[in-house]
């Protein structure tokens, strides 16, 4: 049968041409920029920024009235955890406490150190466990973790009958860094699928380079954007697992473009053209619709989130940009050599592709094939209708730490809820207020007090505090169960619901109470993103389905896409939750017991999830318009379109799915959260929906695949000029 190929031309054709045959000047401005900006980056970087929320919560008031009335309160704590075999008060047991906490009183940024032998509360009834706490005047992402690791390494342990635990965000951040050495581990793994693809140690290497410079750079710009625009200190950990997924899948395509095109005959420089106009115009396509995805983000109205989206944005681009502007330089030098230092027995092909083989027994039978997908993706997602949101605290990192250690000695001793505690702040009074006046308010301060005394499912209240300058007042409430405990958030709203609201009716406190500190902050932040999470599926699926309906002129293609990639997101979601908290395999995962799903997890999974389904998407439906254009019935372009990609969107998705697994042997529960959800998500949808789902669906709709009304038809003809014919 003949078919029309397409002259490659336009913008994209003419930036291959010219970094084709610039390739030196090209090369020579990439790696002397690369340089000068990570330089300059690594050298000038911001300080990453953790304070999640703000706006204008309940937390976020209360926040501001302590950072205006209580200074002292605007740091972190540490807390020293003491258990005993004889009692606290025991003077061997008090000369080893007193060394540690003369320890803690030089460790620096501590302002002052509360001994469990100065006030009430902090021994155990039983007298074996107590605690001490440690105010710094820095927040946790400011504290030096090597202090804190040096002070970890000078109090921890067990010595004559008495065990000294540290917890507390510092310690945290000290002991689970996010980063280690599982980016490594990722960048091996994509090595050994490359050289299984290709077959060819230099054909790997140019994904592996293009990728990781592009990856440098952008991490360099994001240290420097930190300035206007903090991010949170997981920022480039994110950053760096969706610069090498998407980075080296993007080189990926278009080296296996111009390599199909160097074997159909075409001399490097043409087959550079013919890769950049193809597989290069749907990278640029996919990388768009992955940034603008990303910067849905901005909807939540949260700086720190718009401070991930703007770092991973940053990556995606400069991966994307060193794919179509590095690559086809460095293809320049390959030429014709691209499959030279070949690996024996890989990258080898023979027969008729199984994936076609596949495509047609699909097509054959696409009614079943449509239901057993669809209904496997709506079976995984059902989990999810359970997730509940919590930022991860001391209860939630691996058993082995110290954060860990200290949380379950304080737990034994005082309760779940000592280490959630509320504070509760009020407006009111001052240094000009009458004698009358201040007894009134005064008075009106303990009768919300006793109202959340007398609460059920609140176990102590501390006596109300007045600031230094008279102006506010803070009472400090510890609730009977742990931060990730769901009878915590809902004590925390029957809190700002009704017993706050009743105590203060008629008196001049009305509306002036707020319930803050870090757990009701993570509940806010938590009801935040439930509240603004429809908005923003609404804006990444609008934004792609235009950019879609643009690249593969057909509204029904784009819709089919937008359903598909939700219902992957969906199962995603279902597993993570599952795993993460219903236990199921998430020990053996790495996870140290269940837990609730981190806030943040799903609201960044779901646009870098879509936007990286688009991905696939665009190359494989981009394919089988290249086809169809050519004459092909809907059913042969999609078998033919399958077949010539399904190798490489596997090989792309292996990449990806490794990459973001590798987070699983690092320490933040978080990240692996995170790295577990997209892996999954990726798995299911490059076997799935693309193999399974999108030839079905397809095959249904046929020649209709191709609808789009006749006005956008008109705007997004194209010119093609048939230059030759093939058999």
């Amino acid at each position: 049968m003949t078919t029309k190929t397409i002259s490659p031309d336009g913008a994209v054709a003419r930036l291959a041409r010219l970094c084709h045959r610039r390739r030196r000047l090209a090369v020579l401005f990439w790696v002397l920029g690369a340089i000068a900006v990570m330089v300059i980056g690594f050298s000038f970087s911001a300080k990453a920024s953790n304070a999640f929320g703000g706006g204008s919560s309940p937390s976020a008031r209360a926040q501001k009235i302590l950072d205006a009335h209580f200074p002292k309160m605007n740091g972190d704590s540490i807390t020293l955890a003491i258990q005993a075999d004889g009692r606290i008060q025991d003077p061997a047991v008090r000369a080893r406490v007193q060394s540690a906490l003369d320890r803690l009183a030089r460790t620096p940024h501590v302002t002052g150190v509360a001994s469990p032998y100065q006030g009430p509360g902090r021994i155990s009834s039983d007298g074996h466990i107590a605690f001490a706490t440690a105010q710094l005047d820095v927040g946790s992402a400011d504290m030096p973790k090597a202090d804190v690791t040096k002070l970890i390494s000078d109090v921890r342990g067990t010595k004559d009958g008495v065990r000294l635990e540290l917890g507390g965000s510092s310690v945290s951040a000290a002991e689970t860094p996010g980063g280690g050495s599982s980016e490594g581990i990722g960048v091996l793994a994509a090595v050994v699928i490359l050289l299984i693809a290709f077959g060819s140690v230099l054909a790997m290497g140019l994904p592996i380079v293009t990728a990781l410079l592009g990856i440098g750079t952008a991490l360099a710009l994001i240290e420097l954007l930190g300035h206007l625009l903090p991010a949170p200190s997981f920022s480039p950990i994110v950053a760096a697992l969706i610069g090498l997924g998407v980075g080296i899948d993007y080189a990926l395509f278009i080296v296996t473009r111009y390599r199909e095109a160097l074997h159909d005959g075409e001399d490097p420089e043409d087959a550079t053209v013919t890769a950049l106009s193809t597989a290069g115009r749907a990278v640029l396509f996919a990388g768009t619709t992955v940034v603008i995805a990303l910067l849905g983000l901005l909807v939540m109205g949260d700086k720190l989130l718009a401070g991930v989206a703007v770092a991973a944005s940053v990556t995606v681009l400069m991966t994307m940009v060193t794919a179509v502007t590095l690559l086809p330089a460095l293809l320049g030098f390959t030429g014709r050599h691209i499959d030279r230092l070949r690996v024996p027995g890989l990258g080898r092909r023979t027969g008729r592709p199984l994936a076609e083989r596949w495509a047609g027994v699909v097509q054959r039978r696409p009614v079943p094939s449509a239901l057993v997908a669809g209904g496997l993706l709506v079976a995984l997602a059902v989990p999810a209708l359970s997730m509940r949101l919590s930022l991860p605290d001391s209860s939630t990192q691996p058993h082995g730490t110290s954060g860990y250690a200290a949380h379950e000695i304080v737990a034994r001793g005082f309760g779940a809820g000592v280490e959630a505690p509320l504070v509760i702040v009020s407006e009111g009074g001052g240094s000009a207020a009458s004698h009358v006046a201040e007894a009134s308010h005064a008075a009106d301060v303990s009768r919300v007090a006793n109202a959340v005394r007398s609460t059920p499912g609140v176990a102590t209240v501390q006596p109300p505090r007045t600031s230094p300058d008279g102006a506010a007042t803070v009472t400090i409430a510890y609730p009977r169960t742990g931060a990730q405990d769901a009878a915590t958030q809902k004590l925390v709203h029957h809190l700002r619901d009704t017993v706050v609201p009743d105590a203060t009716r008629g008196t001049a406190l009305a509306g002036k109470v707020y319930v803050g500190g870090p757990n009701a902050g993570s509940i806010d932040f938590a009801d935040n993103v439930q509240a603004r999470l429809p908005w923003l599926v609404a804006v990444v699926v609008g934004l792609s389905l235009v950019l879609l309906v643009a690249l593969v002129r057909s509204v029904v293609v784009a819709a089919q896409a937008a359903l598909m990639n939700l219902l992957s997101i969906a199962a995603a979601y279902g597993v993570l939750t599952a795993v993460v908290q219903w236990g199921w395999g998430g020990r053996l995962l790495g996870f140290p017991g269940s837990m609730p799903v981190a806030t943040w997890v799903p609201l960044i999974m779901f646009p870098i999830l879509f936007g990286l389904s688009m991905d696939y998407e665009v190359f494989l439906v981009s394919r089988v318009r290249e086809y169809h254009e050519r004459g092909l019935p809907t059913r042969r372009a999609v078998a033919g379109g399958l077949a010539r990609t399904a190798r490489v969107i596997t090989a792309a998705a292996a990449i990806m799915v490794m990459v973001f697994l590798s987070v699983l042997l690092g320490a933040d529960v978080a990240v692996k959260q995170l790295g577990f959800g997209m892996g999954v998500a990726i798995l299911i949808d490059a076997t799935v929906v693309r193999m399974l789902l999108v030839p079905a669906l397809m095959e249904l709709c046929g020649e209709a695949n191709w609808w789009v009304p006749k006005f956008a038809r008109r705007a997004a003809r194209e010119p093609r000029t048939p230059v030759s014919s093939r058999s």
